[in-house]
């Protein structure tokens, strides 16, 4: 396949050759792992390195001789699926003692293995780094024994770290997202989305406890992704009386007709004096399991329970425990290790002796490198600020997405009364555009639910613009948007329909419900819509208002915005039937699969679903192929099979080109694979936009929504002017997008120069630079862009202004 042009040739600069790199899990396992262990294995044998598994952690380092062996290619296949770590993890106290730490560096030493990829918690890297720091004085040490030669201590001066951070509980400080934090997500929320059908139809409460010792951020996030109506977390205890708090806010809901509660309670919640608070006392006798004695200021407890008893509701306590833990790793995580695995491998080889060990992380949409120790000081400054109840600076000092998150949730989750709320006369319409895509319900609740906190009206529109020009137009109240996070699709309905035919129809209904603004939430057609709302202000005062787009579309192709809502759902359906249908063939030798995927003439999910499932090739417009590319690919599968490999994948875009077609494609493999592999084909067709939405997508819909709500209002304030709201200026029709690190409003009429209309994709695309990424995973040699590489940065400077990140890919 054509190369893309690159501005650093990477195996033209950096060289593995003569270095030795071992890959280890320790602490508590993560989904994901196996991916990023599988990364660092095929990128350090790609640039020439010997690489080496060390089994069960620190304990096998320390244990020596079998615990730690040599990799090889085949070694690392079929794990990508795979969730824990294939490669053992354990808690070893040996390691915490010189003595230890002696035998685990005699074991390095034996084997010339002067660099460590760790891939833990903030305890395991903490060790790394101590173990790093003592190198030297370690190997003189084993010289004074006898045990290794003087030459040894000079050619095995310095030890090099790299970390990535395994933790299902996004507690490390310095990165956006831990590896296994989103499968986690997946699981906490297949098991509320079950719970919610069960508990609609008996009308019960249910209290969900969720793992978090000391970090809320599954709980927060669960909370936001299932609309929850309660949450409790470490970082943000409630104040004293906070049952009879909750138990006014459960009754409200149900008295609004609302069938069922939840409240998600993380296992390290607390109060303001410090005692946990847990699962079982949410739900049982306050009274006489109150878990301390109160301060004599403080308000009496209630004297009836917190549910059963005070509200009479069926409740029942579910603890996730070790589910969460488990299962296939999302497509999220597999991308993310990936990533990961590949820069750890590039860090170890541009570090030097004075380099700080580092850790591989993710702030926005970018891999980043920060020193480790700065990371570590940060995560357990947090805690120091939870023990000294300086619970606002614990919540700053998690970062900026965690505040976010919780900003956003305290926004959604709890209705002010009618008296306090600000009186704008604003009228605000949404409405979804052009193909369905799961999250949009989420991002239409956020905007309903924050547009109603600032005192407008808000008005939902049916069917898209098809919809508005018919007067399908309606009051959307606060209760009315309950329970839609977990609902796939657009409970709206949404249709490609443009407005430029039905203008004046549209303006008159503008008109006639006085619609102040428009928020407009969809793909490529939402994009084009706007664009000819704009040119329609010359013609119709009434679109002389603010209007603000929010890209949803399983294609991600609408430009000024690396990701959309719905792409994430999409890529776990390929994943997930890529994974299905691979081991279908798991009793069958020598099988082939082309896959078909959407995406119209983008190559968004063909490329980055073939990187999560771990595919040999990905068919894509932008990249441009031909028979002798095909044939390259046939002929590499074929090398492939003759190795312990029996099982290949190639996905194909729907239009990466008219002639190469699917069938095309699948023939050609199956008469040139003749007694080699046979072919299979599937076409996943629109199960890619159908299903509940994934964890990730409920989230970034839910605040990209309630971010582009709030300038909606900001707007409406900075243009109302003698009576009436007048906007018509290019920064007043916006599109708000992520764009590397950051969330930006862009005005839709800047982003033309950066749009192929014909072919309805941006120009530049940043996910063509993971393309080489998967071709190296697949054994090609190709060609590597490392310009973009993370650059050892420190933490405090590590995200910008507007960042709002866990939105990242």
């Amino acid at each position: 396949m054509a190369q893309p042009d690159t501005k650093k040739i990477f195996f033209e600069n950096l060289s593995g050759a003569g270095k030795a790199i071992a890959v280890l899990t320790s602490g508590g396992d993560a989904q994901g792992m196996n991916a990023a262990v599988r990364a660092v294995v095929r990128m350090g044998l790609y640039v020439g390195a010997k690489v080496y598994f060390i089994h069960e952690g620190y304990q096998g380092m320390v244990d020596g001789g079998e615990n730690i062996r040599e990799a090889t290619w085949e070694s690392v296949s079929s794990m990508l699926q795979v969730g824990g770590t294939v490669i053992g993890s354990a808690r070893c106290k040996e390691f915490r003692s010189h003595e230890g730490r002696l035998k685990a560096a005699h074991n390095l030493v034996q084997r010339g293995i002067t660099n460590l990829c760790v891939i833990g918690g903030d305890g395991s890297l903490t060790g790394a780094n101590l173990f790093r720091e003592e190198w030297s004085g370690l190997l003189n040490e084993l010289v004074e024994q006898g045990v290794i030669e003087a030459e040894s201590v000079q050619k095995y001066s310095a030890l090099h770290i790299v970390g990535m951070v395994g933790s299902i509980d996004n507690d490390f400080c310095g990165t956006d997202m831990t590896i296994g934090t989103d499968s986690a997500l997946h699981r906490i929320i297949e098991v509320v989305d079950a719970i919610m059908t069960t508990a609609q139809s008996h009308q019960r409460t249910f209290v969900l406890e969720v793992m978090g010792r000391h970090c809320g951020y599954l709980a927060l996030v669960s909370a936001l992704a299932c609309g929850a109506d309660w949450v409790l977390i470490p970082e943000m205890p409630p104040e004293d009386g906070w049952e009879d708090k909750m138990c006014q806010k459960l009754s409200a809901t149900r008295s609004r007709g609302t069938r069922l509660n939840i409240i998600i309670v993380a296992e390290g919640a607390i109060d303001r004096h410090g005692k946990p608070i847990t699962s079982s006392y949410v739900k049982e006798d306050v009274s006489t399991q109150l878990p301390y004695d109160p301060p004599p200021s403080s308000p009496p407890p209630p004297s009836c329970s917190l549910v059963v008893k005070c509200l009479g509701f069926d409740t029942r306590v579910t603890i996730l425990g070790h589910v969460q833990r488990g299962g296939t790793p999302s497509a999220f995580d597999r991308i993310l290790a990936s990533r990961m695995g590949v820069e750890a491998v590039l860090a170890l080889l541009e570090t030097t002796a004075n380099t700080p060990a580092c850790v591989v992380s993710l702030s926005g949409n970018q891999s980043v490198r920060l020193p480790l120790m700065e990371c570590v000081q940060m995560t357990q400054e947090v805690q120091k600020a939870m023990d000294q109840k300086r619970f606002e600076e614990a919540v700053k000092l998690r970062g900026r997405s965690f505040e976010n998150n919780l900003k956003t949730y305290k926004l959604l989750a709890h209705r002010k009364p009618e008296s306090e709320l600000p009186v704008s006369n604003f009228n605000v319409a949404v409405l979804n555009v052009g193909a369905p895509a799961a999250g949009m319900n989420a991002a239409v609740r956020s905007a309903v639910r924050v547009g109603i906190s600032e005192g407008h009206k808000m008005f939902a529109v049916s069917d898209g613009f098809e919809g508005f020009y018919k007067g399908q137009i309606k009051e959307i109240k606060w209760a009315d948007v309950g329970g839609w996070t977990g609902q796939g699709g657009s409970l709206l309905g949404t249709k490609r329909t443009l407005p430029a035919k039905h203008v004046d129809k549209i303006a008159e209904q503008m008109r006639k419900h006085n619609i102040n603004a428009l928020l407009v939430i969809g793909g490529f057609e939402a994009f084009l819509s706007l664009l000819e709302l704009l040119m329609a202000r010359g013609k119709y005062d009434e679109f002389c208002v603010p209007m603000a787009m929010v890209p949803a579309t399983v294609s991600n192709n609408v430009p000024g915005s690396d990701l959309s809502i719905g792409a994430d759902t999409a890529l776990n359906a390929i994943t997930t039937t890529c994974d299905r249908i691979k081991q279908s063939a798991s009793g069958t030798k020598r099988r082939v699969f082309i896959i078909e995927t959407m995406g119209g003439y983008c190559g968004y999910l063909a490329t980055v679903g073939g990187l999560a499932a771990g595919a040999d090739a990905a068919y894509i417009y932008e990249e441009s192929f031909d028979i002798r590319d095909l044939q390259a690919n046939v002929e590499h599968l074929t090398e492939k099979m003759k190795t312990s490999i029996q099982r290949g994948l190639v996905l194909r875009n729907e239009n990466s080109n008219e002639n190469y077609t699917t069938d095309f494609i699948y023939q050609l493999y199956t008469e040139e694979g003749k007694g080699v592999f046979d072919c299979r084909k599937n076409v996943l067709g629109h199960m890619q936009q159908g299903g509940a939405p994934s964890p990730f997508d409920r989230n970034f819909g839910t605040k990209i929504s309630a971010k582009a709500m709030q300038w909606v209002s900001k707007k409406l304030v900075e243009t109302f002017r003698h009576g009436r709201v007048f906007a018509n200026t290019e920064d007043s029709c916006c599109l708000l997008g992520m764009r590397r690190r950051a969330l930006i409003f862009q005005p839709v009429v800047q982003l033309k120069d950066e749009t192929d209309f014909v072919h309805r994709i941006p120009k530049e695309q940043w996910w063509l630079k993971l393309r080489p990424l998967m071709k190296i995973l697949a054994k090609y040699k190709t060609s590597y862009d490392v310009s973009d590489s993370g650059q050892l940065e420190h933490v405090v400077h590590n995200r910008p202004k507007e960042s709002d990140a866990s939105v990242a890919m």
